[in-house]
C-alpha cells in the first residue's frame, strides 16, 4: 500500500466530514435543528410501522455514546419533537418516538437535505457511489479497532 496515498485518502475524509458538518450548520440553523437533531429526526421519521427505537438502538445507529444520546434526547424533548415511553415488555428501557411536532419539522426540512444531497452526488455513478461505501464502511470498521485497542 502506497503510504502517501492512503494518508492522503484519510486527509480528505477529515477535510470533507469538516465541511459537510460547517455547511450543515447552515442548512439546520435557520431551522433550529443541529446536524444531530436532524438526525435522529430522520431516523425516527423511517420508523413509523414500529413503536420508536430504543435509545440503545438510537446510540447505535447514530454512533454515538449513550450518554450523547441522552443530552441530546433531553433537549429534543424540551423542543416538543420526540418523546420517550416506557417500553411495554421492559421497564428499564424507553421507547423514543416523533411527535407531530418533530415530525412536521423533519418533513419541512427533509426536502431541503435531499436536494443538497441530489447536488453533492450529481455526476457520480452507482458504481463510484458503491465502492466509496465499501471503502468507507471497511476504513470505519477499522478505526473502531484501533480505538478499541488504543483504550487499553
Amino acid at each position: 500500500m502506497n503510504t502517501e496515498i492512503a494518508q492522503k485518502v484519510i486527509r480528505e475524509i477529515v477535510a470533507t466530514a469538516d465541511v459537510f458538518l460547517r455547511e450543515s450548520h447552515r442548512l439546520f440553523r435557520p431551522h433550529g435543528l443541529t446536524a444531530p437533531q436532524y438526525n435522529v429526526l430522520n431516523i425516527l421519521a423511517g420508523t413509523r410501522d414500529v413503536k420508536g427505537l430504543s435509545q440503545r438502538e438510537l446510540g447505535d445507529i447514530l454512533v454515538v455514546d449513550r450518554s450523547n444520546v441522552t443530552g441530546l434526547l433531553d433537549r429534543m424533548e424540551k423542543c416538543g419533537w420526540v418523546r420517550r415511553a416506557d417500553d411495554a415488555k421492559d421497564r428499564r428501557i424507553y421507547r423514543v418516538e416523533l411527535t407531530a411536532k418533530g415530525r412536521k419539522l423533519w418533513t419541512r426540512v427533509e426536502p431541503l437535505y435531499a436536494e443538497v444531497v441530489r447536488q453533492l452526488t450529481e455526476g457520480a455513478d452507482q458504481r463510484q457511489m458503491q465502492a466509496a461505501l465499501v471503502l468507507l464502511a471497511e476504513l470505519q470498521s477499522k478505526a473502531a479497532i484501533w480505538s478499541l485497542s488504543d483504550s487499553r
